[in-house]
């Protein structure tokens, strides 16, 4: 199947500010794209392009006073199948682990392993390890939080999360990431398209969302404790060590949001003929 998504999103800006946008396809699906998802703006400004130390593809610009319009629209192949499930994937010992992975066995910004960690081994210590470890996990993130945009703020973290039991998308996947690495399990969020392909209605407003990876038996796994059941249509935009690494924007400057709006919709003959 073919994925069309996008975003417009609209910023009033008192002054000149520089900004930094992540919001391209991830690297990893370059060769699934069949138009690019450029970056554009209704105002004549340079933008240049260059890659964090994660690999993410960022946008620099510095946006004129007033308001600007920034958006991008892309098609990407996809199979059409759900997220794997690799049931039979272990994890390995922390001396076993390769060097770029251990990274993400550390607390971050969002995900105090510290303050989690004896209640990570309480919880999971003596159940399963491998992929029905952090499925475990992913199954308590969902039944511990209730999603409630009405409440969302950015600096809710893992442990607050956990406490006040409620939070958006990416909350579920601080919780989930940081419960996983108190267990010594590699774990890594990231941000992206998640469509409602293959679902019924009603659908939810359309946001980019927020999941994360496990490395177990040497591959980095999808989970998504959020849904908690494997999802067609997921498209990678960023990957870090929380929400810090992979802000859809960053802005030094006072700013207001006046318009956000993103789309993912499977491509129908409908559309092709238009």
């Amino acid at each position: 199947m073919q994925i069309r998504v996008g975003y417009e999103l609209t910023f009033d800006l008192p002054q000149a500010t520089p900004m930094i946008l992540l919001l391209n396809i991830h690297h990893s699906r370059v060769n699934d794209i069949v138009v690019p998802d450029r970056v554009t703006t209704d105002r004549q400004v340079q933008i240049t392009s260059y890659h964090d130390s994660f690999g993410n593809l960022c946008s620099r610009l510095v946006a004129p006073p007033g308001r600007i319009r920034i958006a991008s629209t892309a098609v990407v192949n996809d199979d059409g199948n759900p997220d794997p499930v690799v049931a039979w994937a272990q994890q390995y010992a922390v001396q076993d682990l390769p060097d770029d992975a251990i990274m993400y066995l550390m607390g971050s910004r969002y995900c105090e392993t510290d303050v989690l960690s004896e209640t990570a081994w309480r919880l999971f210590g003596n159940g399963p390890m491998g992929w029905a470890r952090v499925q475990a996990i992913c199954d308590f993130v969902h039944n511990h939080l209730t999603f409630d945009y009405a409440t969302a703020r950015p600096t809710r973290t893992a442990w607050e999360a956990f406490n006040e039991k409620r939070g958006v998308c990416r909350d579920f996947a601080h919780l989930g990431v940081a419960l996983c690495r108190a267990m010594n399990i590699p774990a890594r969020y990231c941000t992206g398209y998640l469509s409602d392909i293959g679902l019924p209605p009603p659908y939810s407003t359309m946001d980019f969302a927020g999941w994360f990876e496990a490395y177990l038996g040497g591959a980095w796994h999808t989970f998504d404790p959020r849904n908690n059941e494997p999802r067609r249509g997921r498209i990678l935009i960023g990957r870090g060590r929380d929400a810090v690494d992979v802000p859809i924007s960053n802005t030094f400057g006072p700013n207001t949001l006046a318009g956000f709006q993103v789309w993912t919709d499977e491509v129908t003959d409908a559309m092709n003929t238009n």
